[in-house]
């Protein structure tokens, strides 16, 4: 009997431990979408900027 609640709690245990790391990384990489996205659209304004100068 000990065995088998000593083989559940590991189970949970290790569930626990894995969906907290899926998350973790799902969030590391939403925030490396959002500084993705925040260089791209700071790059097309740098050649904007840089075209534009030459223009005149």
């Amino acid at each position: 009997m000990q065995n088998r609640i000593f083989k559940l709690g590991f189970f949970a245990l290790l569930i626990g431990t894995l969906l907290t790391g899926c998350e973790v990384i799902g969030d590391i990489f939403q925030a490396g979408v959002g500084v993705g996205v925040i260089l791209v659209v700071a790059v097309v304004v740098i050649l904007i900027w840089v075209i534009s100068r030459f223009r005149k």
